[in-house]
């Protein structure tokens, strides 16, 4: 169940159906977001072009929330069917423009009642190295998806932005008033940052002279997310070398990896000299996608920014000695430098999420460690080869 929230968090009625429009809804923290929508009654139309993500998670969240196979194209399913997929890259106008024709059609009038838009490219270390390719897709993607919006009149929508955004800040917790956009390390956070930019820039462009307006915008800054569901039946399934602490430590634990790389047991802020970071369970954080648009339909129009994490900090170690004790599993390690651009200290301050949406993390660490173990050992190899 969503914690409780000083905006309604009831299902939508059976006659007033609300449909989210959810980009990127294939990947790690979209199809655990989905879970969350279509267990509090909302439909949801998925468009994503696969290329960090697998259909296979759709059929998976189609199992755990009880819901039957889905058809095999979009434009077969049923009227009544709950969670409808769109194999599209949404910086193609054309393709994107014909899912909200056909959704206008369905709904008689305005196709969406909200947008979660978790679309992007996200390797940070690949950003380096194609940093064009990244801002013209996270960029492009982002133009076309508000262009169609506004034109076709969901004016709502949740950005999956990240704590990548605030760059190396210097005081802890992070609050939202922490200066953006300086000391970004790569072409993936910049374009965070500049998505975020363009957001604000478009609620303004609405709000000249005094004018009213019905957008609403909420920025998500995400810190750490981990974990799984607790059915084991999704969760992260990088595309090679994870970028990630987590993922790489479950794949250590699995068999998958011999060994990881600690990157530096040399800060001097640390308790045992190993980074320390925010971590929270991807289930809190898909929660708090609906608190966000709950929390937009309650104030009808705003633009609003939030910090989605626990408040706390673990280091490296005390995240690898966790999933020992989840796994029983040895999880062999070795010492290395640390690495360019690296931050001794980064956690939350979420009270502001709390205040105003009602949400709060509410799982701890070893739940976190817990259903990550339940997914990896289920799913050694990810999705691949996964038969439903």
């Amino acid at each position: 169940m969503l914690p409780s929230s000083s905006s309604s968090t009831s299902s939508p009625s059976s006659d007033q159906q609300r449909t989210v429009l959810v980009t990127g809804g294939c990947g790690y923290i979209g199809s655990h977001t989905l879970v969350c929508l279509l267990e509090q009654g909302y439909k949801v139309v998925v468009v994503d072009n696969l290329s960090n993500s697998s259909v296979t998670s759709l059929e998976r969240v189609r199992k755990i929330v009880g819901l039957p196979p889905q058809q095999p194209s979009a434009e077969q399913a049923s009227a009544d069917d709950c969670l409808v997929f769109y194999e599209l890259d949404i910086c193609e106008e054309v393709k994107l423009r014909q899912v909200f024709v056909e959704q206008s059609n369905k709904q008689n009038g305005r196709p969406f009642f909200s947008c979660i838009h978790f679309a992007g490219l996200k390797a940070v270390g690949e950003s380096t190295k194609i940093p064009l390719r990244y801002y013209e897709n996270n960029l492009g993607g982002t133009f076309t998806l508000l262009k169609l919006l506004d034109e076709y009149g969901c004016h709502s929508i949740v950005f999956s932005s990240s704590a990548t955004v605030y760059g190396a800040a210097k005081e802890m917790p992070i609050t939202e008033q922490a200066i953006v956009g300086l000391g970004i390390t790569n072409a993936y956070g910049r374009t965070k940052y500049m998505v975020e930019e363009i957001l604000k820039d478009f609620y303004n462009s609405m709000t000249l002279e005094g004018k009213a307006t019905d957008w609403s915008v909420v920025l998500l800054r995400y810190f750490n997310p981990i974990g799984a569901h607790p059915s084991g039946l999704i969760g992260e399934d990088p595309n090679g070398i994870p970028n990630n602490l987590m993922p790489y430590v479950a794949q250590v634990a699995v068999g998958r990896r011999p060994k990881l790389t600690v990157f530096g047991n040399d800060y001097a802020e640390s308790h045992d000299g190993t980074g320390v970071r925010d971590y929270l369970h991807v289930m809190d954080l898909s929660e708090g996608h609906l608190s966000a648009i709950h929390y937009m339909d309650e104030k009808k129009s705003g633009l609003f920014t939030f910090n989605l994490g626990t408040g706390k900090g673990y280091s490296v170690l005390d995240m690898i000695h966790a999933m020992r004790e989840a796994s029983g599993t040895e999880i062999p390690y070795e010492i290395g430098p640390r690495r360019p651009g690296d931050i001794a200290i980064c956690y939350a301050d979420a009270e502001a999420a709390a205040t105003e949406m009602g949400w709060r993390a509410k799982r701890n660490l070893k739940d976190m460690c817990k259903d990550l173990w339940n997914w990896q050992s289920q799913n050694p190899n990810g999705y691949a080869g996964a038969t439903n």
